[in-house]
């Protein structure tokens, strides 16, 4: 079930200046989800399940974040996603938005259907289950170490999510099961992940045409009830995710770069590192003998920051690329010996 939108004339806020908007409470957004390009990627989800023969629909619905509740066999998607004038209003706050491109929101509407789905049959409880992803009951814990280098785990979300939580490993793996085209025998030949994936596939045969047991249609915090205003909601949400990292990268990043108007002839640093790209990420993996998907994943949050602070070159082009190297295995380092926040989904 999708939830209906309210006639396109009651979204009066579409034209309003930002601060205005920021005053505005979430739940007088008149927001649903049918006729937006978010209802068209929840009803592609519906239809890869289908065609997986699953008899499992997970109702959906719009809310703050990205939550599925405990014993709900559904799940929540954040408002922002729900109409452009919202989306540019969470990057503007937010710097990013969180499964705002095609491709970003299929996958997190896979690894949230993973949930829902485990929540409509208890698939948690099966000891086969346990045997294969872990204990369901271990405690969520505020952060996670990932490591970068293993195979016991399949690539589908940033930092390594699947290895945060037993539960987190069943969702991941479910999204790249259920990836159409997915050639998930080719990619995790000579993984330990390939068994947890052929473990799904076996286990999505046995459910083919089954009902779900779990027929709970509830929504937790629907978007119609938060009475939060969006400035209010954006403060809460820097206080959450805010940390001194930010201000280390940016130190780093004034080392190599620049945002003095003497240097804005140059070219952009972001623009740099995109086209030096593959050298920088053989060089500091040769150098540091971290595997290059790492390097390349610290290397695109760098770009991201350098876009958002406007930065430029100010040297010449032999030292840049110096400076980048060695900006990029710092932060490599960082990466791996830093814990990632764990936000249960």
């Amino acid at each position: 079930m999708v939830e209906r939108s309210k006639p396109a004339g009651r979204l009066d806020w579409i034209t309003l200046p930002r601060e205005k908007l920021l005053d505005l409470r979430l739940c007088d957004l008149g927001l649903g989800l049918s006729g937006t390009a978010l209802g068209a990627r929840v009803e592609q989800l519906w239809g890869e399940l289908a065609r997986r023969g699953l008899r499992f629909q997970p109702h959906v619905w719009l809310s703050t974040d990205w939550f599925t509740p405990d014993h709900v066999p559904g799940f929540a998607v954040p408002f922002f996603l729900g109409h452009t004038r919202l989306a540019r209003l969470e990057r503007k706050e937010m710097l990013e938005v969180e499964g705002g491109t095609h491709d970003w929101c299929l996958k997190l509407l896979r690894h949230e259907a993973a949930h829902a789905l485990d929540n409509a049959f208890h698939l948690h409880r099966r000891r086969d289950w346990r045997e294969v992803f872990g204990r369901f009951s271990d405690p969520y814990r505020d952060t996670y170490t990932p490591k970068p280098t293993s195979k016991r785990f399949v690539l589908n979300l940033d930092y390594w999510y699947s290895q945060s939580h037993p539960a987190e490993d069943w969702a991941e793996t479910f999204a790249v099961w259920l990836k159409p085209g997915s050639r998930w025998r080719r990619d995790y030949a000579g993984w330990p992940a390939l068994a947890k994936l052929e473990y799904v596939d076996t286990l999505m045969a046995e459910l083919a045409g089954q009902a779900p047991t779990v027929r709970d249609r509830s929504r937790m915090d629907p978007l119609s009830s938060v009475r939060t205003t969006l400035r209010e909601y954006y403060a809460e949400k820097k206080e959450r995710y805010d940390d001194e990292r930010p201000k280390v990268l940016d130190r780093h990043l004034q080392r190599a770069f620049s945002d003095d108007p003497q240097h804005a002839r140059r070219e952009s640093a972001a623009s740099f590192l995109r086209r030096t790209r593959r050298e920088l990420v053989q060089r500091v993996s040769a150098q540091t003998g971290q595997h290059r998907y790492l390097i390349d994943h610290v290397l695109r949050d760098l770009i991201t920051r350098c876009r958002t602070k406007r930065l430029r070159l100010k040297s010449a082009e032999r030292e840049a690329r110096i400076d980048a190297a060695v900006l990029l295995t710092i932060l490599t380092m960082d990466f791996l010996h830093r814990p990632h926040p764990q936000y249960r989904r």
